[in-house]
């Protein structure tokens, strides 16, 4: 039967059912530190800080800027005239920027340890002159979690709002620390650390989280008959 979302036993399922290291450490960063699946995989050695215990996560993202070619004036995707010189939008100049952001998260200490094993081991590989830790695309760490999942017996989840099932995927993982968080602290200051954590832009991104949880409701519903318990 399908689920709303993973318990941390399932995830600890999950995990076990990983046929080898790098896939419980692909697993277990998921999970552990909720981050999307992009950022794991460009996790690199040099993102680590054994000393300090945390993990530097780097997040870039490439926006396309459009002006007019005669006056230069932004535009927008939809523009087919020029707000300022008038002139017909026959073809746009185009401008790729750059966006970079970072967050530094910590790690608990069991992480840190198959961290260090899997480097140990051998586990990174050179690229570009940077040792990553994973030399896998984003589609083969879909198919690693969703095969984990199908071998742990897990069951599939169902979206609350739309109510379509789906494969147990990276972003379930993220969705997990997230619920789990959210379960242990909902305060402001809770769900602020957690934006953070997550690196959500928008509050209102992060506090989806507490309804799929389903504190807040039941916290109101209990409230509705505290009359009646003895």
């Amino acid at each position: 039967m399908a689920k709303a979302y993973l318990e941390l036993a399932e995830v600890a399922q999950l995990e076990k059912a990983a046929d080898n290291l790098r896939d419980r450490l692909l697993i277990r960063l998921l999970s552990r530190l909720g981050c999307r699946i992009s950022e794991v995989l460009g996790l690199t050695t040099d993102d680590i800080d054994f000393s300090r215990g945390n993990v530097t996560i780097k997040h870039l993202k490439f926006r396309l800027r459009l002006s007019c070619a005669e006056c230069g004036q932004r535009l927008g995707r939809y523009h087919a005239f020029c707000p300022v010189c008038g002139n017909k939008v026959d073809k746009a100049q185009t401008e790729q920027q750059q966006h970079r952001r970072q967050r530094i998260l910590p790690v608990d200490s069991q992480t840190l340890e198959m961290l260090k094993e899997y480097i140990d081991r051998g586990g990174p590989v050179l690229r570009n002159g940077k040792r990553l830790l994973f030399n896998i695309n984003r589609h083969r760490g879909w198919q690693i979690t969703r095969d984990c999942a199908q071998k742990a017996g897990l069951p599939k989840i169902v979206n609350s709002e739309t109510g379509r099932v789906h494969d147990v995927s990276p972003h379930k993982l993220r969705d997990a620390f997230a619920i789990h968080a959210m379960k242990l602290n909902d305060s402001g200051d809770g769900m602020r650390l957690l934006q953070q954590h997550l690196g959500h832009q928008s509050f209102n991104t992060t506090a989806k989280y507490r309804k799929v949880a389903g504190e807040e409701q039941r916290e109101w519903f209990d409230k509705l008959w505290s009359e009646d318990k003895p």
